[in-house]
């Protein structure tokens, strides 16, 4: 069983499609044995997600700094809430309990998280299975930027063959499992 940590949106005024990824994503992580590792948030994909883990027998942990807890959207039905003094620091923290990151639609606090856990992993600070669920070609626009990175000699290729995309969520999972010992 591995704790994966999945980095999603949590705006309150999502379409349902989103919402809708976000608990079949908990669901799976469940069915298929594994720990949610989310941003501790209670709304939006965040909050799906953990509620989709839950009602699917799945265990969660919630990381999440105090000024969120302070704005009331603490997942306080997490197994585990880890309260932290910042972003920054929730965002090592996260790194550091999980096993794997999957991403899934989001805004710039989810490309934040995935910048993150990248960056970190072309410096070799990590070797944790990372892979981006591009769901209806969502980051298609960025994906196509990114390659020319590597056309520029601003990221090496082997950097950018680190981020493993996929179209779904089985495939991610599938993807996960074949690098998580």
């Amino acid at each position: 069983m591995a704790a994966i940590c999945v980095f999603c949106a949590s705006s309150r005024t999502l379409d349902q499609r989103w919402l809708d990824l976000a608990t079949e994503t908990g669901a799976e992580l469940a069915r298929r044995g594994h720990t949610l590792v989310s941003g501790g948030g209670c709304v939006g994909m965040m909050g799906a997600l953990a509620d989709g883990a839950r009602a699917a027998g799945g265990r969660t942990l919630g990381i999440i700094p105090q000024s969120l807890v302070d704005l009331e959207v603490a997942d306080l039905a997490s197994d585990e809430l880890l309260v932290t003094a910042s972003m920054a620091d929730r965002k090592t923290l996260m790194i550091e309990k999980s096993d794997a990151f999957l991403t899934l639609p989001g805004g710039l606090g989810t490309l934040d998280e995935l910048f993150e856990v990248w960056t970190t992993a072309t410096l070799a600070l990590h070797a944790k299975p990372m892979v981006l669920v591009d769901t209806d070609g969502f980051y298609r626009p960025l994906l196509d930027w990114l390659g020319t990175l590597t056309d520029w000699a601003f990221l090496k290729p082997a950097g950018l063959d680190l981020l493993t995309v996929v179209a779904t969520v089985p495939e991610a999972l599938d993807a996960l499992e074949r690098r998580v010992t």
